[in-house]
Order: C-alpha cells, then structure tokens, then sequence
C-alpha cells in the first residue's frame, strides 16, 4: 500500500486518523416540505419529522439522521453526543437538493421612514427622492437573543489598540438585513443612508432597523431577511462529542467577533467532531468553531479537546475568522474552499483569519483553497503550536493582507509548512506613511522602517519553523520574515528568538524587498530558487545593521544557499484553477553585464537545476512536488 506522505507529521510519525464507518442502530428523517410532515411524528421515512430540532432532540448514539431539502429557519441544537467513531450521531443532507439552515427570517410590512434626517444639518432640505423604509422587529422571533441589541464585539477587548484602529465596525450592531440574498451594509448614524445605497441602520434599542435598497427600491419587490439566531448548529449543552454534520448549508448567522469563538456551526467545546461537505455563508462573526471557545475557559487534566475534522466544506464571506479553534489538538482541514473572510475590517482585534488557532498540537491542514481574504491572514497559528503540517493549499491574493500565514510565538517543536503556493499578498499600511528618501539619504540608513509590510510567511517569537518546497510570490514586502520577541513571557515560558528556522528547496518570486529576512545568521537555507528577485534581497538584520545580500554574497559570507539558484523567468498563477505557468520573460534584469555574469541567472524554466538539499534520496526540483499536489479549487 502507498504510504500517504501528505500526511506523515514533522515529528516523523503520520497524523492519527480515527475515523471509521459507524453502525447505524436508526435514522430518523426530516422533511419541511412534505405536508404530512409534523413534529409530533415518529421521525421515519413514512411520518417524517418537520423540523431538525425535533430529530435533535431525539437522536441518540448510533442514529443518522437524514434531510430532505429544503430551507430550515431554525437553530439545531443536538441534545445528545455519540460515545465512539463507530456509535456517532450523523446530521446530513438527504441527497435530493440543498439543505439550508438559515439564522434569518423574512419580513415584510415595511413602513416609510419619516422624522429622521438623511442629511444632517438644521434646516437643510431633505432629499425628496430618496426611499428609506421602516421595519419594526419583532420581539416573538429572538427567543432571547437579539442581535440588533448586541455589538459586535462584547467579551474580551483587552487586546484592541484603539488609537490605531476604527471602532466603527467593532460596534456595529451584529444583526444584518439582506436583500435577495445580498448583505445591506450598516452604517453607523441614519444619515449614512442618505449618502450611500444598499444600506442600514438600527435605532438605540435594537427593535427597529430603517434601510435603502439600491436604485431606492420597494422591498415588496424583493425578498428581505433579518438575523435573527446567533447560529445555525449548536448544542446548548457544552462537550457533546462524536457528532457529524454532513452537507449542509449554513447562513446568515449573527455570530459575534472572537473571542468566544462561537461559529454558526459550533461544536461547543465538543471533540471528535466531524463537518464534511457542508456551506457556511454570510456568517457575521465567526464560520465554525472546533475549540475550547475561549481562554478563561477552566481546563481540567486529561480533558479532550479537538481530535475534529473539517472537510470539503465551502465557507465564504465570514465577517472576521472562517474557522476557529483554541487549545484543539490533532485537528484535520482538508479539501476545504474559504473565501472573502474579513470583510468586518476587525483585523485589530487580533481574531481575524481564515483559519485562527491557538495552542495547536499534531494537526494537519492539507490541500485547501485560501481565496480574497480581506484584511486578515489565511492561516494564523496563535500561540504554542507543536508538530503542525500545513502542505499542499493554495493562499492566493491576500487583499490588504499583512501576511498570509502567521506563526505566532511558537518556542517547542517542530512546524512544517510545505508543498503550499502563496501567492499576491498585497500588504496592510498606509502609502501616505512611507518616507520619500531622495538622493543618498534612503541609501545609508542603519534600518529598514517596519512601515511596509506584506510577508508570505511572518513569524513572532517562533522557533525551528521549517519551509520547504513552497512557491511564495508576489509578496509586497516578503516572502519569509521572522521577528524575535523576546519578552513575551508568561509563568515559566521564555522568549522567542527566531532561530533554527529551516528555508529549503523554496521557490521565491517576485517579492518586493526581499525573499528571506533572516532575525540572525542562526538558521538554514538551502536549495531555494530565487527568480525576478531586485536588490539586496536576501537579508540578516541583527546585529545591526542589517545586511541586504545578493545569492552570491548569501553563499560567501553566511554559507547559505550553496545549491542555490538565481533566475529570471515568468510565473503566473490562475487564482480560480490554481495552474502555475512558468515561462521564459520578454525582458531581463537590469544591470551592468559584469553584475548579471556573477549573478549566474538562469532565464529558461527547464534549465532550473534538481537539488539534494532537503535529504530526500535523489535531486528534486525546487518548488511544489508535483506527487502531493499544491492544492485544489
């Protein structure tokens, strides 16, 4: 049998898969669309179920429960876990069309909006041919949450630096209000929708929302939903284990900003959690969570957390974080899409990301599309991660992005991020702040300012973080920077020094300051292929100052790279198939021809030379190796 090599860990051992076919002792079925459905049945085939509640409350270990399509408005809150992987308890779609848990209801009944001003000045005229309209919520539909009451962010905000962000979003109300299926955007006073369309507001006590649509239409030509459920599945009862959900649809859910990290899926705190093939849309907050939810959460010695799987599920457009999980361990992600996370703006509150985890141990995130996240990371492991591989995913176009995966703080063991393409991360900062430095003056400076950003792979207080086999492009800033943190400290812990990192068989591509930013000389790269690199752009920065370095100089003074390879060639990546194309470039580098002759550049893609530096047994090529794959969409 071929040994799957994606999933053999750093530590040399292949990740636990614990995974089996359970034994169905019964199913009970759900059909909101059968007339003859009513929750008073007994839940078979015959006399099916009208809500998935009902099945939730009925569902013990060893039952399937299965969906009939149809548009579920409703919270699933299972009453009971499964025991083991052969007695667990199954939520999945029924097979004959979507599924969908909504955390939203319909409304209609609308008002026109009078008595408030859509511009903002005593005496000033009202625009006469704008229609804003009214809608009283009603208090029947929150069964004791209400969203339009809450803002975004309740619980821990001891990490926000609020003189450098803008609050508005942080305390934007998390109730939404969609038109055909669309997100309005809020605004923070009633006058905002006199300046833009699509828009809404909600009054002080959160019972009433005014609203613009676009082209100041009616909303009784369309369909207009309100949140009105933080989530879409969710056991009240914390620790409910070995529970799958399969294939469905969830959106719409008025989740909250981390930290709680409470998804619109949401394990709550439960282990050996299964979510395959499902959808989660639209969530204000957080997607799905698999962890311990927060850190002032009790930890008992020997309590499971994690052991969960996520798999071939598609997540878009999630407010702040797509998954979320604390203190998890042995987590797989795979074969999963996650798309336009961030739109909330909330990088600040330190929770943004396609993927956030902290305290990460023996996990596996393999073979999953990173796509338009929105001013947050794709990945970012927070805090004691061990013996984590990240191999085989695409992170493509990073907008507004500092970096697109972040390793945080991480002093013990080993984490392995291969095989992976990053690819367009376009930096987070301020234009306006970047010095002009005529002249000699930007020339002999001691230190590069921090202003610019935009790194592939950035790292904080992180030891022994190897990278190898990835193509990293189009960084603003670079491809792999590490900075030390030295007095980050809690109990018995040290600091962290950023050293023993390892950088090998690399390809780096087009990066706009520098491929490597290395804190000190204590680390490793080798075999890495460095192509349309400009400048000084392999650099060591202490002790002071730093040195900006070309391959040659890299190879003689730090003894770095002696397999590595200059190049100037195109490479082009389709961030909706995830094809890379290398090709030979129309033009070439620019320097005196004594220069170029030194720095020995390869311009044809198939002269790039196989390397030994990563000890495999024979050369390989630099970059992705094309027996793992680098993802798919």
């Amino acid at each position: 049998m071929r040994t799957d090599l994606s999933s053999i860990l750093p530590d040399g051992r292949s990740y636990e898969f614990w995974e089996t076919d359970p034994a169905w002792e019964r199913e009970l079925f759900v059909n909101g669309s059968d007339p003859s459905a009513s929750d008073d049945n007994d839940g078979s085939e015959a006399a099916p179920f009208r809500t998935i509640g009902k099945a939730a409350q009925a569902a013990a270990p060893g039952t399937r429960v299965r969906i009939h399509a149809g548009t579920y408005r409703e919270c699933v809150s299972p009453a009971m876990g499964g025991t083991d992987p052969e007695h667990m308890i199954s939520y999945e779609a029924f097979g004959d069309g979507d599924v969908i848990v909504s955390a939203a209801e319909v409304v209609t009944e609308f008002r026109t909006s009078e008595g408030w001003m859509a511009v903002r000045a005593w005496g000033a005229p009202q625009p006469e041919d704008l229609r804003i309209w009214e809608y009283d919520l009603d208090p029947d539909v929150f069964r004791g949450y209400n969203p339009f009451c809450a803002v975004n962010i309740l619980h821990d905000r001891l990490f926000i630096e609020y003189d450098k962000t803008d609050m508005t979003t942080y305390l934007n109300r998390r109730g939404c209000v969609f038109c055909d299926g669309k997100p309005l955007k809020q605004v923070p006073l009633y006058e905002g929708m006199g300046q833009e369309e699509d828009t809404y507001w909600v009054e002080a006590n959160g019972m009433k929302v005014h609203f613009r649509l676009a082209g100041d239409a009616d909303p009784k030509d369309h369909t207009i939903e309100v949140t009105v459920r933080e989530q879409c599945f969710a056991p009240e009862k914390e620790f409910l284990n070995y529970i799958r959900v399969k294939g469905l649809i969830c959106e719409k859910a008025a989740t909250g900003a981390p930290v709680p990290q409470r998804g619109a899926i949401s394990a709550h705190r439960g282990h050996h959690w299964i979510i395959e093939d499902c959808e989660v849309n639209w969530s204000n907050g957080v997607a799905i969570d698999v962890g311990n939810e927060c850190w002032h959460h009790t930890h008992t010695e020997g309590e499971v957390i994690g052991w969960s799987v996520i798999r071939n599920c598609r997540i878009r457009d999630a407010g702040v974080c797509g998954i979320a999980g604390m203190f998890a361990e042995r987590l797989l992600i795979e074969d999963c899409v996650i798309e336009g996370t961030g739109w909330q703006k909330m990088e600040l509150s330190w929770e943004a990301g396609a993927i956030k985890l902290h305290n990460s141990v023996n996990g596996l995130i393999r073979r999953n599309v990173f796509r338009n996240t929105f001013r947050a990371d794709h990945l970012w492991l927070d805090c004691g991660n061990e013996n984590n591989r990240i191999t085989g995913n695409l992170f493509l176009d990073g907008i507004e992005q500092r970096e697109a995966i972040f390793i945080e703080c991480t002093r013990d063991g080993i984490n392995l991020i291969d095989n992976n393409v990053i690819w367009n991360v376009q930096g987070r900062f301020d234009p306006a702040q970047v010095p002009q430095e005529p002249g000699s003056s930007g020339w002999y400076k001691l230190r590069e300012l921090d202003v610019v950003n935009g790194y592939g792979v950035y790292g904080e207080g992180t030891d022994r973080l190897h990278i190898s086999h990835n193509l990293i492009g189009k960084c603003r800033h670079s491809g792999y920077y590490m900075k030390p943190v030295g007095f980050r400290m809690h109990g018995m812990d040290r600091g962290g020094t950023g050293r023993d990192a390892k950088i090998i068989n690399n390809i780096f591509y087009d990066c706009g300051e520098a491929a490597i930013d290395f804190p000190t000389r204590d680390n490793t790269a080798e075999g890495n292929l460095y192509v349309r690199m400009n400048g000084g752009y392999l650099r060591v920065m202490y002790p002071e100052p730093e040195v900006c370095l070309n391959l040659p100089a890299w190879k003689e003074f730090c003894g770095f790279d002696k397999e590595g390879q200059n190049a100037w060639f195109d490479i082009d990546v389709d961030t909706e198939t995830g094809k890379v194309t290398y090709s030979p470039s129309a033009d070439g580098p620019v320097g005196l021809p004594s220069q170029l002759a030194r720095l020995n550049m390869i311009r044809d893609p198939e002269e790039v030379k196989k390397v030994t530096a990563d000890g495999r047994v024979g050369k390989v090529l630099p970059g992705p190796l094309n027996e793992w794959g680098i993802g798919k969409c």
